[in-house]
């Protein structure tokens, strides 16, 4: 069986720079849509709601997309051709977003838009992860996942730092009632050029290998494990997609009683929408048609190996904190640390500048921890452990933003989350990528997907309910939510170390 070439420092950087376009995407969309919502007249307790599109897209497009990148080959190549067409919708989407005030119903329009953003954000990212899989050898995806991490680092430094320097240069940073600031408008079309030109130069700097070529490399590998999931899928009953379905009937069946907000409705949908794939998917597995997209994801996502499992646990934690801290981290420190609620004021928008800074600091600090600290914790303890305490180091910041009420002690706090956010990038995937069958790593990075946005849907649907319910008006809360949650990720990435926590970079 052949092996990958190693690639130098250049071609490392090649099929990897594109990472820095999506990411000045994803970080212009999370640091400023609550913003442009509460903007446009939504209240605290909509931002959940509104925000629900992005991680249900998500959902949908990202084991959709790794399955028919893997099946993929024209004359663009194998994932390139998801990175053209995701860069463009999205492109178009930053362009458009700032204009949402002069379009009829823009609270309506601009959550519209969002779903289209993320949709095309996760069309491009998703074939990037498999990428990086595809083009290096086993004994590199530690690098190239670090190498890929630092360019998620530097583009988003580029776009949450970007509406704080147009700030200091003069640019408004407070619009009228009802409209988004210059500040915001000229970082999303500043955003859209860049996302087109990183991505376009990995496009064009890169030669994707062929499938023969990607089966002498795999070589029994793929054969291996070509219809394995299929073939255990059709041996299952229906008592799974049974579970599903009375999971979802009890989920709807208490938002009356209890009286949560409506969008609790969505998550019972999902459940029931599950079970009936599910249902589905064993019907036609047992019938003997495995030749289809339904029965191979179902498939794969019920016979995932088991590190894969675990990971996925962490996985839920570790996202349930970050989405917390999208929604609700511009809120707090406008509201909390610069004394105002009011979209309309100086003080809340100067929150909101603030809150784009130290979001630029824990992206820097990623970068910095992607390049030179984690690889040296994982020499010496290992990446399982690397990750732990990375984890737990990242729970502090969140605590620190529940306690103080300095402003200037949310630096301290976004050091210590830039670290944590650096390992969720690289390390997670750097144990994976190298346990997967190399001829089905889309399919797999999409599923895994799964357990970065099951948690942010959970988080869109219940912590409105639970804030409204237990702290109206009171969303400082959600820190100590986040920093629980990155504490007991944690946790369960230390049930992997007897079987994964090896020493190598």
């Amino acid at each position: 069986m052949a092996e990958k070439p190693r690639l130098g420092f250049g071609g490392l950087w090649n099929i990897s720079f594109g990472f820095f376009g999506i990411q000045v995407g994803f970080v212009l969309q999370n640091s400023n849509m609550s913003r442009i919502f509460q903007t446009l007249g939504a209240s605290l307790d909509d931002l959940p709601v509104l925000w629900v599109a992005a991680p249900l897209t998500g959902l949908i497009v990202q084991p959709i997309i790794g399955y028919f990148s893997d099946k993929t080959w024209n004359g663009l190549g194998r994932r390139r051709p998801y990175f053209l067409t995701g860069a463009i919708l999205a492109a178009l989407s930053l362009l458009l977003m700032p204009l949402a005030p002069t379009f009829a119903a823009p609270l309506i329009f601009a959550a519209l838009l969002l779903w289209v953003l993320d949709a095309s954000l996760n069309i491009t990212m998703e074939p990037f992860r498999a990428f990086v899989g595809d083009m290096l050898p086993k004994s590199q995806h530690s690098l190239g996942y670090g190498v890929q991490t630092a360019f998620i680092g530097a583009g988003a430094v580029f776009a949450a730092i970007f509406p704080w320097l147009l700030g200091q240069l003069g640019v408004s940073n407070i619009g009228a009632a009802g409209q988004i600031p210059d500040t915001v408008k000229w970082s999303f079309w500043a955003g859209g050029i860049a996302l087109c030109v990183a991505v376009g130069w990995t496009i064009v700097t890169t030669k994707e290998y062929s499938p023969e070529e990607m089966a002498s490399f795999d070589g029994a590998d793929a054969a291996q494990h070509g219809g394995a999931s299929v073939s255990a899928l059709a041996s299952k009953s229906y008592l799974n997609a049974i579970v599903w379905l009375v999971a979802a009937a009890a989920v709807i069946a208490i938002v009356e009683p209890l009286k949560l907000e409506k969008e609790i409705y969505l998550l019972g949908s999902l459940l029931a929408s599950y079970g009936l794939l599910s249902a589905v998917a064993i019907a036609m597995a047992k019938q003997g048609r495995s030749a289809n997209m339904l029965s191979t994801i179902v498939g794969d996502f019920s016979g995932m190996p088991p590190i894969m499992k675990r990971l996925a646990v962490v996985q839920f934690f570790s996202w349930s904190t970050l989405f917390i801290m999208w929604i609700y981290s511009g809120p707090v420190i406008s509201q909390y640390y610069f004394g105002s609620a009011d979209a309309t004021t100086k003080a809340y928008n100067d929150g909101a500048s603030w809150w784009n800074f130290v979001y630029t600091l824990q992206n820097a600090v990623a970068v910095f921890a992607a390049l030179f600290l984690l690889p040296w914790m994982s020499k010496k303890m290992g990446k399982v452990r690397t990750h732990a305490i990375s984890l737990f180091i990242g729970s502090l910041g969140f605590l620190g933003y529940f306690l103080a009420r300095d402003a200037n002690i949310l630096i301290l706090c976004e050091v210590a989350k830039g670290i944590a956010w650096a390992s969720m990038l690289a390390m997670p995937y750097a144990i994976l990528a190298s346990s997967l069958p190399q001829t089905k790593l889309g399919t797999y990075m999409g599923l895994f997907n799964i357990f970065i946005v099951v948690p942010q849907l959970l988080v869109a649907t219940l912590m409105g309910s639970i804030m409204v319910r237990f702290f109206p008006g009171d969303p400082i809360w959600t820190m100590l939510f986040a920093a629980a949650s990155w504490a007991i990720a944690g946790l369960a990435m230390l049930r992997l170390a007897p079987e994964s926590d090896d020493k190598t970079a």
